[in-house]
C-alpha cells in the first residue's frame, strides 16, 4: 500500500455564496494537489463537511473529484457512520470503481466497547470491495479504538490495510506502531503531531492544513520519512503557527478561511458551521501573505 504513503488531503467542499458546491473552486483545489506533491486526495471525510452534504451533492463532489483528478491520484472515499448495517448496505451499493481505499470513522455517539468496535469493523470488512483504513478521532466520537484493538483488526482482516490516528496522544501513536504488523499504514490524523508520529514509525498524514499549503506540508513530511529530521523540523516550526490557526475556531472553517485568503475559494460553511472571527481572518491572512 505504497500509495498511501506520505501526504493525503482531507478535502474540502468548498461552497458559493448561495451554499452550493462550487463546483470550479472545486476543480483547481485538485488540481494544485496534484502539481503541488500531495500523495492522495480523500473524499467526503469530515473535513468535507459530508454530514451537511444532499446524496446528490455527494455524487457531484465525488464526480467532481474524480474527473478533476483524472487518475493521476490515489483517491480515498469516506464512508462512516453509527448504524453498523445500514454502513454495510451503503458499502455494498456503493460505486467504487474510481476509488483506491474506504475511509471508515469508528461508530460515534453509540460510545461502542472495544469489542463492539471491533465487531462493527469485522462486518465492513466482510463485506467491503475496496481496502479499508479505520479512523480513530476519540475528540469526535466519543470512543477510543485502543491500539491492541487495531492490531487484532490489522491481524485478522487483510483488507484493512490502516488507521488514520486522531487521539492526539504520540505515546498512544508510538504503541500503536509498535504492537502493528510492519506494513500495516499508520497515519496521523493530527497534522500538529505527523512528523512526531512519522519519526516514530508512521507511515505519513492524512491532512486538512495540506490542501492548504500542499507543496511545504508534503515536503516536510518527505523529509520525515528519509530520516532528514533538521530540514523537516524547519518546515514543521514555520507551518506550525498556520495549524493552530485553523483549529482555533473550528474545522473546517478555519482552513477554507486560509484557502480564501489564497484566493483559492470562498470561507463559506454550512450550518451548524460558522465561519471563523474577523480577528483569525486577519491572522491567517497575515500569515499567507509572508508565508
Amino acid at each position: 500500500m505504497n500509495k498511501f504513503i506520505g501526504t493525503g488531503v482531507a478535502i474540502i467542499t468548498p461552497f458559493s455564496d448561495a451554499f452550493t458546491v462550487d463546483v470550479a473552486a472545486l476543480k483547481n483545489l485538485v488540481k494544485d494537489q496534484i502539481e503541488n506533491g500531495i500523495e492522495y486526495i480523500v473524499v467526503l471525510g469530515t473535513t468535507g463537511e459530508s454530514a451537511t452534504l444532499s446524496s446528490s451533492e455527494k455524487e457531484l463532489v465525488k464526480n467532481t473529484i474524480i474527473e478533476a483528478n483524472n487518475g493521476k491520484l490515489p483517491l480515498v472515499l469516506g464512508i462512516g457512520g453509527n448504524n453498523t448495517a445500514a454502513l454495510v448496505d451503503e458499502f455494498k451499493n456503493t460505486d467504487l470503481d474510481a476509488f483506491d481505499a474506504i475511509l471508515s470513522v469508528s461508530p460515534y455517539y453509540n460510545k461502542p466497547s472495544q469489542e463492539g468496535i471491533y465487531q462493527h469493523y469485522k462486518a465492513l470488512a466482510a463485506v467491503s470491495p475496496k481496502p479499508i483504513i479505520l479512523y480513530n478521532v476519540p475528540g469526535r466520537t466519543a470512543s477510543n479504538i485502543l491500539p491492541e484493538t487495531v492490531k487484532r483488526l490489522a491481524t485478522d482482516f487483510s483488507n484493512i490495510i490502516g488507521v488514520k490516528e486522531a487521539a492526539g496522544d504520540i505515546v498512544q501513536a508510538m504503541k500503536l506502531i509498535s504492537l502493528v504488523p510492519k506494513d500495516f499504514l499508520v497515519i496521523s490524523g493530527d497534522d500538529m503531531v505527523a512528523l512526531p508520529m512519522v519519526l516514530a514509525g508512521g507511515h505519513g498524514v492524512i491532512s486538512v492544513i495540506g490542501q492548504g499549503l500542499p507543496k511545504g506540508f508534503s515536503q516536510m513530511v518527505r523529509l520525515g520519512l528519509e530520516g532528514k529530521v533538521k530540514e523537516a523540523y524547519k518546515l514543521h516550526y514555520k507551518i506550525a503557527p498556520s495549524i493552530d490557526m485553523i483549529f482555533a475556531e473550528g474545522n473546517p472553517a478555519g482552513i477554507k478561511s486560509l484557502l480564501s485568503a489564497k484566493n483559492s475559494c470562498k470561507p463559506v460553511v454550512r450550518l451548524p458551521l460558522v465561519q471563523v472571527s474577523d480577528k483569525l481572518k486577519q491572522e491567517i491572512q497575515a500569515f499567507v501573505d509572508q508565508f
